[in-house]
């Protein structure tokens, strides 16, 4: 059999067949549909501001690998006139964020962009490693969610970013549409679509790669020889998430555009007047400053609870009614520093390249 021509240059020979149209491409036509897609995608959301300090939330991982060496080849091709950062997160992972920051390190020098690593114990005077030995696997990710939502506003906050651009992509959005959907819960699932998210205190993030399927990011870093770490989190195989996934894997088997589907019916769904009536405004923690629909924030919250050795105060109404039991908070308890919006030069250093 004579070896298929490339669909889009009709000159070169087709090496790969693209997940998300079926479409038999050369290497050469596939990086560039890729980049242009998530280039359309930034420009029709108009994302970005000529002048914009954007930080890249930076694992190690796929993809927010792909998403710096996308954003640096973007930034530079188009002209958006960007200045980029990678900031990282030490959750405390003995085997697997020690091990991932050596890559986001590599990453740096790559990519040579200023680096930033805010950890968990730093911020919080815990570590994942230490959480997950008071509260088990159960409701680890519960904890690391919070955790490292407010630590990448804290970290963008101190490098005095205006935006945050995350790796997420078309297959984590479209399985958060399903979570949401088998869990009720309507307030995350009115704006678990949206590609840019702020609130009045909170700093700007996005999603480039709203609209790029999980394996063409696979793909890309392949052929491009990118370097990234992939194993996958030790505390995460009994995540909620999980199953989510293996139902979203099964319907892209038998239909591969389902992925989108789900996106463009999540972006559909309206949450109507009655039920936005019933949800709590957004306001701000007594304790740390950053944003809250209660007095306290879900991180202090949680770090109470680990403080006064009832972890699971913040999970489950037992715990919190044990918590009650105990008291008023002690004054000396440890708590997260205040929360303050971007304003003026970085106040932390940035990590300098080895």
């Amino acid at each position: 059999m004579a070896p298929r021509i490339c669909a889009l240059c009709e000159n070169a020979r087709a090496m790969l067949k693209r997940p998300k149209t079926g479409q038999q491409i050369c290497r050469d036509c596939f990086f560039y549909v890729f980049e242009t897609e998530v280039h359309n995608t930034i420009i029709q959301s108009m994302l970005f501001q000529p002048g914009d300090r954007v930080a890249i939330g930076a694992s190690g991982g796929k993809d927010s690998t792909v998403l710096a060496h996308v954003m640096k080849t973007l930034n530079e091709r188009y002209g958006y006139g960007l200045e980029l950062f990678l900031l990282s997160i030490d959750e405390g992972i003995t085997g697997y964020r020690d091990d991932s920051l050596e890559t986001v390190k590599r990453n740096q020098q790559q990519y040579d962009m200023p680096l930033k690593i805010l950890s968990y114990d730093e911020l919080y005077g815990w570590t994942m490693d230490a959480i997950v030995s008071q509260v088990g696997r159960k409701n680890n990710c519960t904890f690391c969610g919070v955790f490292r939502r407010q630590a990448l506003d804290r970290g963008a906050a101190m490098l005095n970013v205006d935006h945050i651009v995350t790796g997420h992509n078309a297959d984590d959005i479209a399985e958060t549409v399903l979570m949401n959907i088998m869990r009720g819960d309507i307030a995350r699932l009115g704006r678990c679509t949206t590609i840019c998210t702020q609130g009045e205190d909170t700093i700007k993030r996005s999603k480039p790669f709203k609209y790029a399927y999980e394996k063409e990011i696979v793909m890309y870093a392949y052929f491009k020889k990118l370097d990234y770490f992939s194993t996958e989190c030790i505390y995460s195989p009994d995540a909620y998430r999980g199953h989510a996934r293996v139902f979203l894997k099964e319907l892209e088997a038998a239909r591969p555009s389902a992925i989108i589907d789900i996106i463009h019916s999540g972006e559909a769904f309206e949450v109507s007047e009655e039920v936005k009536a019933t949800q709590k405004s957004q306001q701000t923690c007594i304790r740390c400053g950053y944003m809250s629909s209660n007095d306290l924030c879900k991180a202090c919250t949680l770090l109470e609870g680990l403080e006064r050795g009832v972890a699971k105060s913040g999970i489950t109404d037992r715990g919190r009614k044990q918590l009650e039991s105990q008291g008023p908070t002690p004054d000396n308890l440890r708590t997260i520093p205040p929360f303050k919006l971007p304003s003026g030069n970085p106040t932390i250093a940035i990590e300098a390249t080895s």
